[in-house]
């Protein structure tokens, strides 16, 4: 068997998964208790031990015992599947997959490394140890978050993990060497070292900060089994106690910003890992807050950052408010000079979601002129456009006294943009193409799979990543999500994507796959149509196995008994809607 799914699937057994979160009581061949995805006092959660899937005749919730595991655990795909192989003792390398005792070994290599650095700037004097107390650090500070420094040196790490008995494999692995013509040096060199700690209390990886004049001024760790820039947050392993008890989180982009405000006494802070913002971070942060301020630097990158930055945030469902702190400095220089209370000050007056994106509407807009004027009615509609009604009616009346126009000229225009939106993105019905066109399934039916398929798309327009990102449980073969990974992360990153960039970072087996998926000419069709189909295809799927489900719970139910007909007005919906994808894949 070489598919981990299945082997999950027939090795868990979801009575005894399920019933690690909820007590079940046998009622015949199956059991039942309280949901645990709704509140309810009569159980209605049913779970087939033959059938090997679980339903709620309560709220609706089905699946098998991997999309039960993330539904109550509120985890993605892969990391459902990496908790129950583990839990059953199956070794995911056998499937392309790293597993969690090689991941082990990285984190004691991580641990040793970062008590090497430590120790270094503590122990001795050293430039890192004097760039650090000039930045006014203090040593309780730096045994606080570990700070360390990486001696100017091209193997003082190697010899000290050496002799602890690590291989040089192993360190090039976790990130701490690099490797040239057969020779292996220290990838961090004469630099301030940050360890980057999970919630857990793992060291993940590590930032460092050049004391010298070379490029590239902060250097992480690169991405590895344990390591992933765009879904962690330093600091957060310290301070998220007091980002859930001030519920809210101040989020900095450097490492020195978000000690200097931990020091100074403002604790509900995080910082990003020298990233934008990314969706993963946000959903991290929601475990303690839903409210987040961005605290950037005021120069362009820093207010094009959080013009990001908010809207990411807002995507995830979260609250979002932006400050830039005065003077032109950043918050590490700004609560140095002006303490505690005056940067409190600033989050107090941190803009919300629609009056950032309105002050930078303005700021870029002559309202002394008429073509001013309009260019700032059309750019404020667009945003009012995206705002619930209730804030809409609010921001059309403070932005047509601005502009000097009526509220209703205003709010048409509005109307206007949100309709240009949609038909921008409208899917347009197969039977309307030019008989000459390439059909959106042609990619699928010329023999790639439907994960290459999107791998190839997303590397031609790397614009459509952000709308593939939902759909990333999709990539189940090993190699496949390896290298979307790296897709997801390089983006995320750069907000860009750069094929030759990507093919370097794969391993030889995931570069010549990404290779054979790139130099067809398959995929020389309509991007945006191809992309829809294959979404279409996916939707398509999961209503299938939805289908599949309720006709199971059809099967368990008593005759006669009174809810077969709303499972069966449910599958006729699902009938529906797979007909309507069949036909139109953009439709949904």
């Amino acid at each position: 068997m070489n598919n981990i799914t299945e082997e999950i699937k027939n090795r868990c057994n979801i009575v005894d998964v399920v019933g690690r979160y909820v007590r079940l009581r046998r009622t015949g061949s199956d059991y039942m208790g309280l949901c645990p995805f709704h509140s309810e006092k009569t159980p209605s959660f049913s779970v087939s031990e033959r059938k090997q899937f679980f339903y709620c005749f309560g709220c609706g919730e089905s699946g098998d015992v991997i999309s039960f595991v993330q539904k109550v655990e509120n985890i993605d795909f892969m990391t459902a599947v990496r908790r129950l192989a583990d839990s059953y003792g199956i070794n995911m390398d056998d499937y392309g997959y790293r597993n969690e005792s090689r991941n082990n070994r990285i984190y004691d290599i991580n641990r040793d490394a970062a008590y090497f650095f430590l120790h270094n700037l503590v122990d001795r004097p050293n430039p890192g140890r004097d760039y650090i107390l000039n930045r006014g650090l203090d040593l309780k500070t730096i045994a606080k978050f570990g700070i360390g420094y990486a001696p100017d040196s091209w193997n003082a790490l190697l010899n000290y993990m050496s002799g602890k008995g690590y291989q040089e494999d192993q360190l090039v692995r976790a990130g701490l060497l690099s490797a040239s013509r057969g020779k292996y040096y220290d990838r961090f060199r004469g630099r301030v070292i940050f360890p980057i700690i999970n919630t857990r209390g793992k060291v993940l990886g590590f930032g460092g900060r050049i004391l010298s004049d070379g490029q590239p001024k902060y250097l992480n760790s690169p991405e590895s089994p344990v390591f992933s820039k765009r879904n962690n947050l330093f600091g957060l392993n310290l301070t998220r106690k007091e980002i859930a008890d001030s519920d809210c989180a101040i989020i900095v982009e450097g490492y020195m910003d978000m000690v200097s405000l931990y020091q100074s006494g403002v604790k509900n802070v995080a910082a990003t890992l020298g990233t934008a913002l990314t969706g993963a971070q946000c959903r991290l942060i929601s475990r303690y807050t839903k409210n987040i301020i961005l605290s950037y630097d005021a120069d362009n990158a820093g207010r094009n950052a959080a013009l990001r930055g908010i809207e990411v945030i807002r995507k995830a469902g979260l609250n979002a408010r932006v400050l830039h702190v005065t003077d032109g400095k950043d918050p590490d220089e700004y609560v140095r000079k002006y303490g505690r209370d005056a940067f409190l000050d600033l989050t107090e007056k941190a803009l919300s979601y629609a009056d950032y994106r309105l002050e930078q509407v303005r700021s870029g807009a002559d309202l002394e002129t008429r073509q001013g004027r309009m260019w700032f009615v059309k750019a404020a509609a667009a945003v009012i456009r995206d705002l619930d009604p209730v804030e809409s009616e609010l921001y059309i009346e403070k932005v047509a006294g601005e502009a000097g126009i009526q509220e209703g000229a205003l709010r048409r225009e509005a109307a206007a943009a949100g309709q240009g939106r949609e038909q921008a993105g409208t899917w347009q019905p197969a039977n309307s193409r030019d008989r000459n066109d390439p059909a959106p399934g042609a990619a699928v039916r010329a023999g790639l799979s439907l994960q290459k398929t999107l791998i190839g798309l997303l590397v031609k327009k790397p614009e459509l990543i952000p709308d593939t990102l939902e759909y990333a449980y999709v990539f189940t073969d090993p190699v496949c999500y390896r290298i979307v990974s790296v897709i997801f992360s390089m983006f995320e990153e750069e907000g860009g994507l750069d094929p030759e960039k990507l093919a370097d970072t794969l391993m030889e087996e995931d570069a010549a796959m990404l290779e054979s998926i790139t130099g067809t000419e398959v995929l020389d069709v309509d991007t945006d149509r191809v992309w829809k189909d294959c979404i279409g295809r996916i939707r398509i799927s999961e209503l299938r196995k939805k289908h599949r489900e309720l006709e199971d719970v059809l099967e368990l139910l008593p005759e006669n008994d009174s809810r077969t007909e709303e499972i069966m007005k449910q599958l006729r919906e699902i009938d529906a809607r797979v007909l309507k994808l069949k036909k139109n894949p953009g439709s949904e």
